[in-house]
């Protein structure tokens, strides 16, 4: 069942910085796709193999929006993981970046209501975890509001006033397994968080930076 707090969240999640090899090519990636005001960019040759536990989310109005996105991302060089398709949910599809992030865009309308305009409804930071609960805890003790929770399944946290994005929580393998890819992966997760009072790493190694 979902629930829900009423204490207001003290922690805001004001930035996500994605670390890349080529900070440029990335920055006109990015302007091309559409997200690039949702995202900083900061060059990193930290070793990735296989999955990095995370996705960026981008929620939009319509199918047209999701297949605008996705036809904006491929254009400027991002491979398709997942084609746009329908599900009990709405209508989705999954790419990846030429930096190695992956990005799903999705709306839970089954049809446009009007003219397609690509424009983003909502930003989400998804992150995979191996213990829901747990981590769910980690943050709540951080200070952030829990705004829904099923379990050890999935939670998603309040976005405070100064929020560019929301933080959610799912299960790793889960995660890799609706994005369609292979749940296995190490090193760096090639994103930082930031807009908290402190630095600090999760329970599942990743990073957050004060005052960003």
């Amino acid at each position: 069942m979902a629930t829900t707090t009423s204490t207001a969240a003290r922690v805001s999640l004001t930035s996500v910085t994605l670390e890349v090899a080529d900070v440029e090519a990335a920055r006109v990636f990015y302007t091309a796709f559409g997200v690039d005001t949702c995202v900083r960019l900061r060059p990193s040759t930290a070793p990735t193999t296989g999955f990095r536990g995370f996705t960026m989310a981008l929620t939009v109005a319509g199918p047209g929006a999701v297949d605008g996105f996705i036809a904006a991302a491929v254009g400027a060089g991002a491979t398709v993981l997942k084609p746009a398709a329908k599900s009990l949910w709405g209508y989705s599809g999954v790419v990846q970046a030429p930096d190695g992030t992956t990005w799903k865009i999705a709306t839970s309308a089954k049809k446009d209501t009007g003219p397609v305009a690509l424009e983003i409804d909502e930003v989400v930071v998804l992150i995979g975890v191996e213990d829901v609960k747990a981590t769910r805890q980690f943050y709540v003790g951080r200070g952030l509001t829990v705004a829904k929770s099923f379990g050890g399944k999935y939670a998603e946290f309040a976005p405070g006033d100064s929020s560019i994005a929301k933080l959610a929580l799912y299960k790793r393998r889960a995660l890799a397994k609706d994005l369609g890819v292979p749940a296995e992966g190490t090193g760096s997760h090639h994103i930082v968080l930031g807009g908290t009072e402190d630095s600090f790493t999760d329970l599942d190694g990743f990073a957050w930076e004060a005052g960003a």
